[in-house]
């Protein structure tokens, strides 16, 4: 007996297959497009009365900013996150850190494997452009990566994992602590599953009005923040590798013994620095003992690199820890993370093209393999946008608000730049043309400098010659 046809409607055959090719063909500027979609579509969560606990419609700024911050798992903001958004509010932060602390593709990737069951070639490239920004260009991919393009489904079933088990975990942690407190059980289930997500999104928005005022001296809460936070800003593909390779660390790869080499010796570099700098000021640290000095400089330095969570008060930081807290913020994370900055393996990158010019030999090597010149030009594209974003944005809010402090404007720019969520007070009370301009910093630094570089390229270019060669003097 034969079966009639399934007849498909052609308007939305034709669309979905319109999708398909568009996000095959150029999935960077898929992104940027989903991206921008999903802003606007939280914006207009966010503008919806039940957002707000008073009822009545925010402003357009306060809501389109809580939305880019959202969806860019920043957390700065304009209005106090705790008592201005009601409970529908903070639920639509909740599952917007969630899409865009996994990421737009990774999370359409996900949907897709658990829906068919199985991944085809393009959306294994889809997917893999959020692991591996350089797959975003068209043309070919060295296959010598940290995940290669069949270990996909894999690396994304990894992904869905680790959200659910760390911040499960954290969560499970946090919970008791809470309890002693005296929170009520169900108001800390509730806030124990919030700050988790928010400390492995490494976004920093907090449910209530207090803040981590009532654990700010608390080790144990401190310390479960920084692993949380820690672990979201290493990277999945990182944890993918660790998860199978745990104990046999000679088949870590070079990304991963890169991205933990250095972000455990920014962490500890940093927690020093903290030490020094704020040992005297009694607005920070003067009146503690040396064994709260050393957690909350921990804290600071893991805050620093993206966490965005505070014990203590940035505007009364010195100005010489401002600055390193800058310079933590740029470098941010590790890559495909939730962390934003130009990422710890950028800055590994540069550090060993100095090193190889210092002992005058051509190959950049690490842990006896030789990384191509390739890695080292991207590197050092990723920080010049970077860099020009950051300054841009800093010059533009200058000349917006020129009796505003300058290292308090470049640090909220460059919180803004990577995602970190920091602030020194400038972003709530700044005027909103400023404020419209540090969401176009968080929406440039969360899509990331190479994504956006790979969307306006339509394709790269083969040169089939090469001009004469001539050296400039540099240095």
């Amino acid at each position: 007996m034969r079966t009639k046809p399934v007849q498909r409607d052609p308007l939305l055959y034709r669309l979905r297959e319109g999708v398909e090719d568009f996000a095959g063909s150029t999935p960077a500027r898929f992104a940027l497009t989903v991206f921008g979609i999903l802003i606007l579509l939280f914006t207009g969560l966010f503008l919806l009365p039940i957002s707000t606990t008073s009822g009545e419609v925010p402003n357009l700024i306060d809501a389109a900013f809580t939305a880019v911050s959202v969806i860019c798992v920043t957390g700065l903001s304009t209005v106090d996150m705790a008592t201005y958004w009601s409970g529908w509010g903070h639920l639509f932060v909740f599952i917007g850190v969630e899409i865009g602390g996994i990421g737009v593709l990774t999370l359409a990737s996900i949907l897709g494997l658990v829906i068919s069951r199985k991944l085809g070639l393009r959306t294994r490239l889809i997917a893999a452009g959020d692991a591996n920004p350089l797959r975003l260009r068209k043309g070919p991919v060295s296959e010598g990566q940290a995940v290669r393009l069949g270990e996909t489904g894999s690396l994304l079933r990894t992904v869905a994992l680790s959200v659910l088990v760390i911040e499960a975990g954290v969560a499970a942690l946090l919970f008791p602590r809470m309890l002693i407190q005296g929170v009520d059980p169900l108001s800390a289930a509730w806030q124990s599953v919030y700050i988790s997500a928010m400390a492995f999104t490494n976004t920093g928005f907090l449910p209530t009005s207090e803040g981590l005022d009532p654990y700010a001296t608390d080790p144990w809460f401190l310390t479960v923040l920084m692993i949380g936070v820690f672990l979201g800003a290493i990277g999945f593909p990182v944890i993918y590798v660790l998860s199978r390779h745990l104990l046999h660390p000679r088949q870590w790869s070079l990304h991963v013994k890169l991205s933990l080499v250095t972000s455990l010796f920014l962490l500890v570099a940093g927690a020093v620095v903290f030490f020094v700098l704020e040992f005297d000021n009694a607005a920070s640290m003067k009146g503690m003992d040396p064994g709260q000095r050393i957690l909350q400089s921990f804290f600071i330095s893991s805050m620093a690199r993206s966490g965005g969570f505070a014990t203590l008060d940035m505007h009364q930081f010195d100005g010489s820890s401002l600055m390193v807290i800058d310079m933590l913020m740029f470098v941010g994370g590790g890559s495909a993370s939730t962390a934003g900055g130009i990422k710890v393996t950028t800055l590994a990158i540069l550090f060993l093209a100095a090193f190889a010019e210092a002992k005058g030999v051509d190959d950049m090597e690490a842990f006896e393999r030789r990384i191509p010149p390739d890695v080292l030009r991207l590197a050092v594209s990723v920080v010049l946008w970077g860099a020009t974003t950051v300054a841009v944005s800093s010059v533009l809010l200058l000349w917006i608000t020129p009796d505003e402090r300058l290292d308090y404007i470049l640090f909220d720019a460059i919180s803004a730049f990577a995602t970190c969520g920091l602030s020194t007070g400038f972003t709530a009370s700044a005027s909103e043309p400023a404020q419209w301009i540090l969401a176009a910093t968080m929406f440039f630094g969360r899509i990331g400098t190479v994504t956006l570089a790979a969307a306006l390229a339509s394709s790269t270019r083969r040169q089939l010659f090469r001009r004469p060669e001539e050296r400039p003097i540099v240095g």
